[in-house]
């Protein structure tokens, strides 16, 4: 097995959006923002090589959009994720899966593209099967007020219609192993309905994909939680629980969104888990 990160583009958030009831005062310390309030963020995606299954976690938000949208978002930075592929010698024809750990357009957005005729939609891997799960998959497709905008259509009705979805079929709120992929699969109910978190076993090491249950090392701190979660009440016990086996267990966390710290390792202390160490991808990967 292979791991290679790939990044799909950098963009800004609102911190308060980001850190929800926590004061800026004390968020900022790790995730300074800019005049506009706005923080860093990644889109930093997983391409996993096993044997002749291509697993590619996450496409971020894609370049589909109109000016308009990603004019909330403030993209910086050269990444995107054809560029990413060719650099470690893919093309996205040759992606065998695209695993989805949940459907909003940061996550998702890459896995659909404008036909050739710019008419509709079509997947942006021909070749691809795209995993969610029936649970979440429901949540997304018949969105409460709140995510609405997180779910666009046009991210998520063309997998149906290409015939290329499958669901992961365990859904437990718990680490459960994913017989149809490679790597088990930790299901939380907080940001939103069955979001999926991977993890791998990779050189005698787990590597976590920790898409938004974790999305910087700022939100160490349990009530660290982002305004954009829709159970924050359930985000703080899963968090607990999985922060507790990542220090117990040594887990490296590969952290999806958080620009400047891509892989940390995290530890007990007398304030809760904290982090522990900072990993370049190449430190774990190569």
């Amino acid at each position: 097995m292979n791991l290679y990160p790939v990044e799909a583009g950098n963009f800004k958030l609102d911190g308060g959006a980001m850190f929800g009831v926590v004061p800026k005062t004390l968020w900022s310390k790790t995730n300074p923002a800019d005049t506009n309030n706005m923080i860093d963020i990644a889109a930093r995606c997983l391409l996993i090589k096993n044997g002749n299954r291509l697993t590619l976690i996450d496409t971020g938000m894609g370049d589909k959009q109109s000016e308009k949208f990603f004019g909330y978002y403030y993209r910086w930075g050269d990444f995107n994720l054809d560029d990413s592929l060719q650099k470690i010698g893919f093309h996205r024809d040759d992606i065998t899966d695209v695993f989805m750990t949940h459907l909003h357009f940061d996550h998702c957005g890459g896995s659909i593209q404008w036909n050739k005729q710019r008419t509709g939609y079509e997947p942006a891997f021909k070749n691809a099967t795209f995993w969610s799960n029936a649970r979440h998959w429901e949540w997304a497709t018949k969105p409460n007020r709140r995510e609405q905008a997180s779910f666009l259509k046009e991210n998520i009705i063309p997998m149906e219609e290409s015939g290329q979805l499958k669901f992961v079929s365990d859904t437990a709120s718990d680490f459960s192993e994913a017989n149809e992929l490679d790597f088990g699969i930790f299901f939380a109910d907080g940001h939103t309905d069955k979001q999926m978190i991977p993890h791998i076993k990779y050189k005698g090491k787990t590597i976590v994909f920790m898409a938004d249950l974790l999305p910087t090392a700022g939100h160490l701190p349990l009530p660290f939680v982002m305004g954009y979660d829709t159970r924050p009440l359930l985000t703080l016990p899963e968090k607990e629980k999985f922060l507790t086996a990542a220090a117990d267990h040594n887990y490296y966390l590969f952290l999806e969104h958080d620009a400047h710290n891509p892989i940390i390792t995290v530890k007990h202390t007398d304030k809760g888990v904290r982090m522990d160490q900072v990993f370049r991808c190449a430190d774990i990967f190569n």
